[in-house]
């Protein structure tokens, strides 16, 4: 099946935070976690899925307040944060919002997302994912992470929908 079939199927985003919203890059002071660096093209990707019907779920192992505050800018419902079994997270969500597993799409970039990824009906990684991550998706991205991964991930979902990629001029 090629990625547009799978896309056209897509009703719920998961993404993983960490090397796919952000670079990767974890900023340290001696009062902890102070800063992560995230793209406003992927920002604007949530909010056209947002306006063609599709929701975004971030999908973390870290408890990360600032994870939280860029979800509720972004008017992301449900972050699930500290998980470090997102198979079970993922079947848990799924099964709470009954949604098939085919209606769900998942971005990620390293060997936690992998077995998640198994369940998806349809995912990606940024272009500098690990190997073995790339191995498994259906498309690697152009975009590293942190720099449009989402984004250009958003936009293929809503092409295989033929849904806009765009804002109309008054929003």
């Amino acid at each position: 099946m090629a990625v547009n079939d799978h896309g056209s199927k897509i009703t719920l985003l998961v993404m993983d935070v960490d090397g796919t919203l952000t670079d990767g890059a974890m900023y340290y002071s001696a009062q902890g976690e102070s800063l992560k660096r995230f793209s406003t093209r992927d920002g604007m990707a949530i909010t056209l899925l947002n306006r063609a019907g599709i929701e975004s779920v971030i999908m973390t192992s870290e408890q990360s307040e600032i994870a939280v505050k860029r979800a509720n800018k972004l008017g992301i419902k449900e972050i699930i944060l500290g998980t470090h079994d997102k198979c079970s997270s993922i079947v848990e969500l799924a099964a709470r919002r009954n949604i098939p597993f085919e209606a769900i799409a998942y971005i990620g970039d390293d060997v936690n997302d992998a077995h998640v990824m198994k369940l998806c009906g349809l995912t990606a990684c940024p272009s500098d994912a690990v190997e073995s991550i790339k191995e498994i998706v259906h498309y690697v991205c152009s975009a590293s992470g942190g720099n449009g991964a989402v984004r250009e991930f958003a936009e293929l979902i809503l092409r295989s929908q033929h849904k806009p990629v765009t804002l109309p001029e008054k929003w």
